[in-house]
């Protein structure tokens, strides 16, 4: 697990620990991240499926829940069979539009 620190967000990148280990990983260490906005970049994994994604909703959930937005990047990914609970996007840059944009959300009291 490869974390980086962008402002108030987290970069977290895997390298070559299988989804499920990564989220375990994440959340034994989520209060090192749950007052950061979380971006998990999955590009180093070749083949990335739905029940992968979905490995990611609880935690996703419970981020969200908190006022912090929680981004998946892959573009492995169909986007269109994503569930709309959690947030998938093709590149890091969109994944920092998509935080941008909620945290204005955010700001308006949306």
């Amino acid at each position: 697990m490869i974390i980086d620190r962008d402002g108030n967000t987290t970069i977290i990148a895997q390298e070559t620990a299988s989804v499920k280990t990564l989220v375990n990983n994440i959340e034994q260490a989520y209060q090192k991240y749950k007052n950061y906005h979380l971006i998990v970049r999955l590009s180093s994994l070749e083949q990335i499926s739905l029940e992968d994604i979905i490995e990611f909703l609880r935690l996703s959930n419970n981020h969200r829940s908190a006022k912090k937005s929680f981004v998946v990047v892959s573009d492995q990914v169909d986007l269109d069979q994503m569930p709309d609970e959690i947030v998938v996007v093709p590149s890091l840059q969109e994944a920092f539009d998509i935080i941008e944009m909620e945290d204005m959300e955010r700001d308006l009291g949306f």
